[in-house]
């Protein structure tokens, strides 16, 4: 059974995207390739307990279990040795990466405490988007009671965009809440 957002984007945003920038073939039309989900756990270095925690968040946030990241070499202001574990990271694609994407934008990002849109100014010069958490709660997949400490992440979205203008408007298609400018010109609506 395919997701919401997937069959969002093929019966919606595929067909705006392709009219919006003139693309002569489909397969031109930019497209969602990965999500990749990155919790820094810095203070692992001094508890153990700590890396299993994450790893435990962040299995319950995305639905698969992360590869620990660990440290290539030792760097001795930090009290870091080499191989010691420093974070967590799942890499989504897929199916399980348009669930995650529903369930950023639908109910994680209207959670964030003072939330008044993503910046869109978060793309890297070739498609892609990167945009920072500051707490893993936000996401109702981790139960507030059982966590330790308050955790940041970093997600990151991979598209076959070209340009940030394409794949801003690949992102407002799913409703990306940017903030709305008068006058946008780097093509960031799919309107």
């Amino acid at each position: 059974m395919a997701s919401r957002f997937r069959e969002h984007y093929d019966n919606v945003v595929k067909a705006k995207l392709q009219k919006k920038f003139d693309y002569k073939n489909p397969m031109q039309v930019p497209k969602v390739q990965k999500i990749i989900v990155n919790m820094g756990v810095g203070e692992a270095t001094g508890d153990s307990k700590v890396i299993s925690a994450a790893v435990a968040d962040m299995t319950a946030i995305t639905g698969r279990k992360p590869i620990v990241i660990r440290a290539k070499r030792s760097v001795s202001v930090f009290k870091l040795r080499e191989g010691m574990p420093i974070g967590c990271k799942v890499t989504l694609r897929r199916e399980q990466m348009y669930d995650f994407l529903d369930r950023l934008i639908t109910i994680a990002l209207p959670r964030v405490r003072d939330f008044r849109g993503v910046s869109d100014k978060s793309f890297d010069g070739r498609g892609n988007y990167a945009l920072g958490l500051q707490e893993q709660i936000v996401f109702p997949e981790v139960d507030y009671d059982k966590i330790d400490t308050i955790r940041g992440m970093d997600i990151v979205i991979v598209t076959s965009a070209k340009t940030d203008g394409e794949a801003k408007a690949l992102l407002a298609g799913f409703d990306m809440p940017f903030p709305s400018r008068s006058g946008d010109s780097a093509g960031g609506t799919l309107e």
